[in-house]
């Protein structure tokens, strides 16, 4: 349960914070409104964690060849996710994008994970970061993914809404620093956990 507590923190900090997903999502709000957009707002909260459940099923079979890489990729992707919490913590606000001349769709949703670098990252350091070689590997997985989905709803709809209602808060320099400063924050909390495993594999094997 601890565990799992600390991939909704990852799932919560990095889901909600600003990349390509919540940048439409909030452009879409300001020019289409909420209705018009609902199409591609379940699109990337039922899309994402598909991809999740699709990436952490392929991983299986390369850490049960292989246990020994998946410590290898949980330290790079640990590192990476400290990396990137700072990088968000120290991000410069981001002005809201230009609309389009239609929202996006349900599908078109759904298959742009797929081309969304931020998505592969998170899917791909969540699955590294928050499972074992010893442990239950597709109840893990299902975890991740049931994080995520559980997250996908209210921290896409922020932006959705913040693309409504919010917009001038949001051009709010000092206000958007704030929120990045206090996500980066709550991302390196999601990862002391692991750091701790690390340490403690490490002086284990040593």
């Amino acid at each position: 349960m601890e565990i799992f507590w600390a991939v909704l923190f990852f799932a919560f900090s990095t889901t909600i914070t600003p990349g390509p997903n919540n940048v439409m999502m909030m452009s879409s709000g300001v020019n289409y409104g909420i209705k018009a957009s609902l199409p591609h707002w379940l699109g990337i909260c039922l899309g994402f964690p598909f991809m999740v459940l699709l990436v952490g099923l392929g991983f299986a079979v390369v850490f049960e060849r292989f246990p020994h890489l998946h410590q290898l990729i949980k330290v790079l992707g640990t590192v990476y996710l400290i990396y990137l919490a700072w990088k968000i913590a120290s991000a410069h606000p981001q002005s809201i994008a230009t609309g389009k001349s239609k929202p996006m769709s349900f599908w078109q949703a759904v298959l742009f994970q797929w081309i969304n670098g931020k998505a592969w990252v998170m899917a791909s350091g969540a699955m590294a970061a928050f499972t074992s070689v010893g442990g239950v590997y597709w109840l893990e997985v299902s975890s991740i993914t049931l994080a995520f989905l559980l997250m996908a709803f209210p921290c896409v709809g922020v932006w959705l809404l913040f693309g409504v209602v919010l917009k001038k808060l949001l051009n709010n320099t000092f206000a958007q620093r704030l929120f990045n400063a206090a996500m980066g924050v709550i991302l390196l909390l999601s990862v002391l956990p692991v750091l701790l495993e690390l340490w403690q594999f490490y002086f284990s094997t040593v």
